[in-house]
């Protein structure tokens, strides 16, 4: 009962946003990542809004806060058909491939998940912040994982079911810390997300590691426990690069930050 309550709660708060999205406090979002900024830069008007998206879609475009006339673009792409017909793509490719897989009976086939923006949703989060248009506030966000009422993201919860069916085991590789286990364990069975082999978090051995070399790091240790990465789906290039690198990667869009 209470999944349901957080569920009919979130379902209402998106309605509302909805609603109020032409009016929205739209500011900046945050380069996430764990060495500073890197590469990442502004891009103020240098771009038609479609390009610039596509640009860190495809990462050739490392940046830090999204442009100022492009806040408006990322607010209805978020809240349009776009974002849905564009992860209900990824998503199909991702069955086809999972479904054309001939793999050895032996319990080591596994299929690597993202938290955030790939199987919980932070929308409803960065919505009360214009998108993420604000600079990331650690503290704000570590109350939200604490609430643990992310809704899931559908599709992503769709190719976890049929992966299951499949005998594919889940591993789920986050960057949320260790002390966010509890709150984040629960949020992923609410959401629909109950069975798992691993939930893996990012602990003080990686403290000054950036996203790619930590994820890097427990993909190598999959490996070395003799585990098969068949798959890994994200929603940042930071999920799915470096090195011990699955058989197939797929990329979910997410113009709301961007974390190396």
């Amino acid at each position: 009962m209470m999944c349901m309550a957080r569920m009919f709660m979130i379902f209402v708060l998106l309605i509302v946003a909805t609603a109020a999205q032409d009016t929205f406090d739209l500011r900046r979002p945050s380069c996430r990542g764990g060495k500073g900024n890197g590469g990442c830069r502004r891009f103020d008007n240098e771009l038609p809004c479609p390009s610039w998206q596509s640009g860190f879609e495809t990462n050739n475009l490392h940046w830090k806060t999204i442009p100022e006339a492009c806040v408006g673009y990322v607010g209805q792409y978020m809240y349009g058909n776009q974002y849905k017909e564009d992860s209900q793509a990824v998503i199909k490719e991702a069955l086809i491939y999972a479904n054309s897989l001939r793999l050895p009976r032996d319990g080591k086939n596994v299929w690597v998940f993202d938290v955030d923006d790939t199987s919980l949703s932070t929308l409803p989060y960065y919505a009360r912040y214009g998108f993420g248009v604000e600079p990331y506030n650690a503290t704000s966000f570590d109350d939200w994982v604490i609430s643990w009422s992310a809704p899931a993201l559908q599709e992503s919860l769709k190719l976890y079911k049929r992966l299951l069916c499949l005998r594919i085991k889940i591993i789920i590789l986050t960057e949320r810390r260790d002390d966010q286990r509890s709150f984040t364990e629960k949020n992923l069975k609410c959401a629909g997300f109950h069975t798992w082999e691993k939930v893996l978090y990012k602990g003080p051995p990686f403290s000054g590691e950036t996203v790619t070399e930590y994820k890097s790091a427990e993909r190598k240790k999959l490996e070395d426990a003799g585990y098969r990465i068949v798959g890994n789906i994200g929603d940042q290039w930071s999920d799915l690069l470096g090195t011990n690198s699955s058989y197939r990667n797929f990329k979910l869009p997410n113009p709301m930050y961007y974390v190396i």
